[in-house]
């Protein structure tokens, strides 16, 4: 048996074509096309929000970014997807409060368990809600609405889009902690709420601006308050309900993305610096505005404590409703 001992020279380009394979490497995982589940219909606002802000975040990574629509049980299946998926960055998913607070509590036999499945990357998106109703309703103000609501032996009928949602969620909260008599009406989604609501079927409803904006522009329902813990810059002229029922009170829906747990940090950072990125698009921005969503803070460590933050509120209240999906 003959034994060769390398030489220098064999050793360098040894360690030169390692290099280069490295380096190859690391520019295909960069050319790789990554996945966006999103857990919604093609259409909706969340599938909307993710194709808005794919394209700048494609630009700042150099990678094709595609949506892919895992609609059902409330985005659990495109989340239990995410779950299972490699955590290479090359696989990322769009999460709301339902994803990660509300699903967990309602649903009996949850596929995923997001403290252990997930990490966040970043929140892009917080969806503000409001109190409306329709333009034959007696209310002119929120406080004709909550003294109404404090005093009448029968409570007021609002609609929302689902039992569990956080739309009814934040009515919920607000009943509570303004001592307001409140009867949730639930529909399978919006458009049939706001149908029900124009055809004077249910006196209020909880909705969200970027649906509501063209019915309050047309008159057809009024606004009485907003969720937000600040006035809407489209709504300038309609209070909050932090104003005229509790100091400090504000609710909503809000978007982030998440990754499989096991995903590097590097990784991680890459991602949520694009998510910035693309916050900073003045397209972006503008269509962020019409639509009447907040651009939040975007870094994991934020949306990790606003996550932990709104399940200490939210899974609780959930228990006492006994809801069930």
């Amino acid at each position: 048996m003959v034994t060769s001992n390398p030489t220098r020279r064999n050793v360098l380009m040894g360690g030169l074509a390692l290099g280069a394979l490295g380096i190859m490497s690391s520019r295909a995982a960069a050319n790789d096309v990554i996945r966006w589940i999103v857990g919604y219909p093609p259409g909706g606002a969340t599938d909307l929000i993710a194709r808005l802000l794919s394209a700048p975040m494609s630009q700042k990574l150099g990678q094709t970014i595609i949506v892919d629509n895992r609609p059902g049980a409330g985005s659990s299946i495109g989340a239990t997807a995410l779950a299972h998926a490699r955590p290479d960055g090359l696989t990322v998913g769009a999460a709301d409060n339902g994803t990660l607070i509300i699903n967990p509590v309602a649903y009996k036999n949850l596929q995923y368990d997001p403290d252990k499945d997930f990490r966040p990357v970043g929140a892009y998106a917080d969806v503000n809600i409001l109190l409306a109703v329709s333009k034959a309703q007696p209310y002119k103000t929120v406080k004709d609405f909550i003294d109404k609501a404090k005093n009448t032996a029968e409570p007021i009928s609002f609609a929302s889009p689902g039992v569990g949602s956080p739309l009814h969620l934040a009515m919920e909260r607000l009943a509570r902690e303004a001592g307001l008599k409140l009867e949730h009406v639930s529909y399978r989604g919006m458009a049939p709420a706001l149908n029900d609501v124009l055809a004077g079927i249910v006196p209020a409803i909880v909705i969200d601006y970027a649906t509501a904006r063209e019915v309050i522009r047309s008159g057809d329902v009024k606004p009485l308050a907003t969720f937000s813990a600040s006035r809407l810059a489209a709504l300038p002229e309609v209070p909050t309900f932090g104003e005229e029922a509790i100091p400090g009170f504000s609710a909503g829906a809000w978007q982030g993305m998440i990754v499989p747990h096991d995903t590097p940090d590097e990784v991680v950072n890459r991602l949520s610096d694009a998510i910035g990125f693309a916050l900073q698009n003045e397209s972006v921005q503008a269509r962020y505005a019409e639509l009447g969503l907040g651009i939040p803070v975007s870094d994991p460590q934020t949306f990790m404590k606003r996550w932990q933050d709104d399940k200490a509120i939210l899974q609780p209240l959930i228990r006492e409703l006994g809801i069930s999906l």
